[in-house]
């Protein structure tokens, strides 16, 4: 590589990336990383020190023989998860908010609002995770689940249905990295009745994206991924407005259970202190290293929703404060390149899950997405050429140079 374009890369873009994104999205609300740092709920189980103290106790002792409005067993309420479902009730600009075992205990919970006979429609591309989960396991509920592009709105407005309850949506989708109009979507949803709009928002978080401030009902992630941030924790949430859905998802958070521990939650507590400089430096970075892919000889795409190349990039504008650090692009091989290329990495790791402090990849062809059918992942876009990147948080010249010497390994040889 070019020592002066690399020189041009590393010290231009890098310390310009930030500005321009900021100019070209919405602009960031003031007072994010004030809220990440002192929202915090103290309570009589807790005391006043700079950090929060974790709390183990199964069972708490009462002064009375009353239970309401009070932490008294920890599947129903602990002092630790009390206060990060109040912190990231406020940063997503929510009232209550439920955190969960994991993403996919987050997800089940929500779908256990339906009732035999309703109907759940989504995106043709969300996470395969999700996919199945709808189904091989909601399906079996009598829950009745349609699959459609997203993209296009009269594609919901035709496969909305007199017994549909709920809309999910994902955006960015995974790993295709498709956006999708959320204002748009919850509209819709909202003029056909009494119709729950779900977003997952894994992808960009509370500080890139507010889905609520949207129209939807509840915004929900893997808080496994940029929230907690540091790849130690295993986590979901769901976030809402409204009082009556928050009724409904803290009786099933109590009743199925699916709830994390108090050392998670401390964990995702000391992590959101950082989310902000951690999705400013995500930002800068993947943006940098997003351009530079484009130069690349063997690079057909980059699905980058900061670049003006990407067939959503108007929207990105519209409805997000910026992007994180995930994200694919296409090369010109096939799975022997792919797998040369990816073996050759020596920054990244090949792991799947993204959002840490250390740049991860993966070919989701053969991993996250290997339990859809192989049309399945076709018809979604997702081939042996598709890469997923997450960048973490080293110095991107360092990761570009990484990338270099894998393209030259799987492509020059």
């Amino acid at each position: 590589m070019d020592f002066f374009y690399m020189y041009y890369i590393t010290n231009t873009c890098v310390s310009n990336d930030c500005k321009m994104a900021n100019q070209e999205f919405l602009e960031q609300k003031p007072g994010f990383a004030t809220t990440a740092i002192h929202c915090r709920v103290e309570s009589k189980e807790t005391c006043t020190g700079v950090v929060q103290p974790i709390v183990t106790a199964a069972t708490f002792q009462l002064s009375e023989p009353v239970v309401e409005d009070r932490i008294y067993y920890s599947r129903c309420g602990n002092p630790n998860r009390y206060s990060l479902e109040h912190c990231l009730a406020e940063l997503e600009g929510g009232k209550y908010g439920f955190a969960f075992s994991s993403g996919h205990g987050a997800m089940s919970t929500i779908c256990m609002m339906l009732s035999q006979g309703d109907h759940l429609l989504t995106d043709n591309e969300i996470y395969a995770g999700t996919a199945c989960l709808f189904r091989k396991i909601i399906s079996r509920m009598g829950i009745e689940i349609t699959f459609t592009d997203f993209t296009n709105i009269k594609n919901i407005e035709n496969s909305i249905q007199k017994n549909t309850k709920m809309v999910w949506v994902e955006t960015p989708t995974n790993p295709t990295i498709k956006l999708l109009d959320i204002a748009a979507i919850s509209k819709l949803a909202k003029s056909r009745g009494d119709i729950l709009v779900c977003v997952d928002n894994t992808f960009l978080t509370s500080y890139f994206q507010k889905p609520l401030d949207l129209g939807a009902d509840i915004s929900m992630f893997s808080a496994t991924k940029y929230i907690n941030g540091h790849s130690d924790v295993v986590m979901g949430a769901a976030i809402v407005k409204d009082e009556k859905i928050a009724k409904i998802l803290k009786s099933l958070q109590m009743y199925v259970g699916a709830v994390p521990s108090p050392m998670d939650c401390y964990l995702v507590t000391r992590s959101l202190t950082t989310l902000s400089l951690r999705m400013e430096r995500h930002q800068q970075s993947s943006l940098t290293i997003a351009k530079w892919l484009l130069t690349q000889n063997h690079v057909l795409e980059v699905l980058h929703p900061g670049l003006p190349e990407h067939p959503q990039h108007e929207l990105a504008k519209r409805q997000s404060f910026g992007h994180s650090g995930v994200f694919s692009f296409r090369h010109s091989g096939e799975f022997r390149e792919s797998k040369t290329f990816l073996c050759a990495l020596k920054l990244f790791a090949l792991c799947i899950s993204l959002g840490g402090t250390r740049s991860l990849v993966q070919l989701p062809s053969t991993m996250t997405h290997a339990v859809l059918s192989e049309k399945q992942r076709i018809d979604i876009g997702v081939t042996d050429s598709l890469i997923r990147l997450s960048i973490g948080l080293e110095d991107p010249e360092d990761l570009i140079k990484d990338l270099d010497q894998a393209f030259k390994e799987a492509f020059h040889k």
